[in-house]
């Protein structure tokens, strides 16, 4: 019987309380604010991660980095890239209309980047695409180098020598 006057007393107090107290709801300005939050704190730490992968995979005593550039072009039409490091295919690279004209505005394209061993390393790069008198046109250069503990940047650059009239095709090493 105690049980029964215990409820009784207390279930009005309980009415009360809940006819005073609005429903519980959680602002929204809140809960989207805190959710921006955690997105912008997602973001950061993709981000983060990324850089740490790369120092990971590609440490800066053994990373080499290739780079593609090219000027007017007014007389080669580039379709492809092949390079070769060490005689072993390390990138292939087909362009669209687009990229190609992303690179006569001056664009340069990262197309390859990864580790080698220090000492003297051989690439070997050969482009294809349209010449002259819309002929085939397959050319490569060459070029010895020399990898130390620094990171390594290698610029393969096509361009227009108008006095041979004939597109050149040469490798600069960046120190």
């Amino acid at each position: 019987m105690a049980g029964c006057l215990i409820g009784a007393v207390l279930a009005p107090a309980l009415a009360a309380d809940a006819a005073a107290t609005p429903p519980a709801t959680a602002p929204t300005g809140g809960l989207d604010s805190r959710i921006q939050d955690v997105k912008g704190d997602v973001i950061r730490l993709n981000r983060d991660l990324l850089v740490l992968e790369e120092e990971l995979l590609f440490p800066a005593s053994t990373q080499v980095a290739l780079f593609v550039s090219m000027d007017v072009g007014k007389l080669f039409e580039l379709d492809s890239v092949q390079i070769k490091l060490d005689d072993k295919v390390v990138a292939n690279y087909l362009y669209t209309p687009l990229e190609v004209q992303a690179l006569h505005r001056g664009g340069v394209q990262r197309v390859y980047l990864g580790n080698l061993r220090t000492g003297e390393h051989e690439l070997v790069a050969f482009f294809t695409g349209k010449g002259p008198h819309e002929r085939d046109y397959k050319r490569g250069a060459t070029v010895k180098f020399e990898k130390g503990t620094d990171p390594k940047y290698i610029e393969l650059r096509i361009n227009d020598s108008t006095g041979k009239l004939q597109p050149e095709f040469d490798v600069k090493v960046w120190q």
